[in-house]
C-alpha cells in the first residue's frame, strides 16, 4: 500500500481508505473507547491508535483485527502520539498531565515527564532529541531527551489552552495554536551554546476554538482547523507572489499617504518627524489584543510575556488583515473540523469533522477531490502516509 489513509473518532471504529477511490478497504473495531489520535509509523508497518488510558499498535498491512501491542500507563485520554523516525520509540501525551516515551519493541516505559496541566499535544523535533508539548494552562514546553528535562517553557497567551503544536520538517519553525483561535510562530535557532526560541509572528486565524495547527512538509504552508466548520491554509513562503504584490501595493500606498501628510503639515511649527521619531513602520505584537498591528513607535520591553515582533526573515504578513497571507478557506464541513493531514508533496490536505466525513482537498483550487463516508459518529482524527520512502 503506497498510500495509507486512516480515520477514526467517536463511533469506536478505525477505517482504512483507498485514497483515490474513496472506498473503505478495512475497518477495525475499537470497543474500549473513542479514538482520539492516530499515527502511522514512517515505514508504514504499524498504526498507533490513542484512546482512553492506552495506545494500541496495529499491523497496518494485514487483516489482523487485534492489536499487536497495548501501551498501558496513562490514567486519562491520550491526546497525542508520534513516532521516532526509525520507529524505535513512541511518545504520547495525555489529559493526566504527563508525556511518556515508550520503547516500541518491548512496550516498556522509557521516560515520564510531568506538566502542571492536562497535555493536549506532543510532537518530536526532527533532530529526534527533543519533544515539544502544549497544555491547557497555556504552556509550550521543549524537552531535551538526552538531559531528560524541560529546556524551554513558553507562555504565548496567558491562561489560554494550547490546543495544538507543530514543528517544521527542517526544524526551523515551531507553531502553536490556542483555544481562542490564535496562532504563534517561533523560529528555532541552534547556537553553539543552546537552542533559541525566537518569536516571529502571531495572528488570529479563527474567531472560534482552534483544534489543530499543522505545518506542511515543504514548510511553505500552515493549516489550521476550527470549531467554525472550516480549515484554512496560510502561506509561509516569502516568495509567494500574491504576498509580494500586496506588500508592494501597501508600501506604495503608505508612501503616498506619508507624502500627502507631509504636505499638509508643512505649515506646522514642529515637524512631524521630530515628534514621532521617524516614519518607519514597525509591525509588532500587541499583548492586549493578541493581534499584529502597525505603529509608529517601537514596542516597549515586555517582562512577563514574549513580544512577537515581525522579523526580516519571518513569513510575510498581510498588513490589511494582520495575519499570514490566506491561501484558501476550506469550507464544506457542517460541524467542527478536528484534524488534518498534508500529503507528502504538500499539494493536498485531508480533513475530518464531527459531520462524520473526511475530505481530500486540492489546495491549489480549494476543491474537494474525494469524500470518505462511513463513520456514523464524529470523525476526529486522521493519519496519512504517502511518502515513497521512510522519513
Amino acid at each position: 500500500m503506497s498510500v495509507l489513509l486512516t480515520t477514526a473518532g467517536y463511533d469506536h471504529t478505525i477505517r482504512f481508505w483507498e485514497a483515490l477511490s474513496g472506498i473503505c478497504s478495512r475497518t477495525i473495531q475499537h470497543p474500549d473507547s473513542q479514538v482520539n489520535r492516530l499515527c502511522i509509523t514512517p515505514d508504514k508497518k504499524y498504526l498507533a491508535v490513542a484512546g482512553h488510558h492506552n495506545v494500541k499498535l496495529f499491523d497496518a498491512k494485514s487483516s489482523n483485527p487485534n492489536p499487536l501491542m497495548t501501551f498501558e500507563g496513562h490514567s486519562g485520554n491520550v491526546t497525542g502520539v508520534a513516532f521516532h523516525c526509525e520507529g524505535k520509540w513512541m511518545v504520547t501525551s495525555s489529559e493526566d498531565c504527563s508525556i511518556k516515551v515508550w520503547d516500541v519493541r518491548s512496550g516498556s516505559l522509557q521516560r515520564d515527564y510531568r506538566h502542571d496541566f492536562p497535555v493536549n499535544d506532543v510532537v518530536i523535533h526532527p533532530n529526534q532529541a527533543e519533544l515539544i508539548s502544549g497544555d491547557r494552562g497555556g504552556n509550550v514546553r521543549v524537552w531535551d531527551l538526552g538531559e531528560s528535562k524541560c529546556i524551554h517553557q513558553l507562555e504565548p497567551e496567558e491562561n489560554s489552552s494550547v490546543t495544538s503544536v507543530s514543528v517544521a520538517t527542517d526544524g526551523s519553525l515551531l507553531c502553536a495554536g490556542s483555544k481562542k483561535g490564535n496562532v504563534y510562530i517561533w523560529r528555532m535557532v541552534q547556537t553553539e551554546e543552546k537552542a533559541l526560541m525566537v518569536p516571529i509572528a502571531t495572528f488570529n486565524a479563527h474567531m472560534d476554538y482552534l483544534t489543530r495547527v499543522l505545518l506542511s512538509p515543504d514548510v511553505k504552508h500552515l493549516a489550521t482547523c476550527s470549531a467554525d466548520h472550516t480549515a484554512k491554509v496560510w502561506n509561509l513562503d516569502p516568495e509567494y507572489p500574491p504576498a509580494k504584490t500586496a506588500l508592494k501595493e501597501w508600501k506604495e500606498k503608505q508612501e503616498r499617504q506619508a507624502q500627502a501628510g507631509s504636505a499638509e503639515n508643512q505649515d506646522e511649527a514642529a515637524p512631524a518627524d521630530a515628534q514621532s521619531g521617524g516614519n518607519d513602520l514597525l509591525r509588532i505584537f500587541d499583548p492586549n489584543r493578541h493581534l499584529l498591528r502597525l505603529t509608529d513607535n517601537a514596542p516597549r520591553e515586555e517582562t512577563t510575556q514574549q513580544t512577537f515582533a515581525a522579523q526580516p526573515d519571518g513569513p510575510p504578513m498581510d498588513p490589511v488583515n494582520n495575519t499570514l497571507f490566506l491561501e484558501t478557506t476550506l469550507a464544506g464541513h457542517q460541524r467542527w473540523v478536528w484534524d488534518c493531514a498534508f500529503s507528502a508533496d504538500s499539494a493536498y490536505l485531508v480533513t475530518v469533522s464531527s459531520d462524520h466525513y473526511a475530505r481530500l482537498w486540492e489546495l491549489s483550487t480549494g476543491t474537494i477531490i474525494r469524500q470518505y463516508s462511513g463513520h456514523h459518529r464524529g470523525a476526529v482524527c486522521v493519519a496519512l502516509n504517502d511518502y515513497s520512502e521512510p522519513r
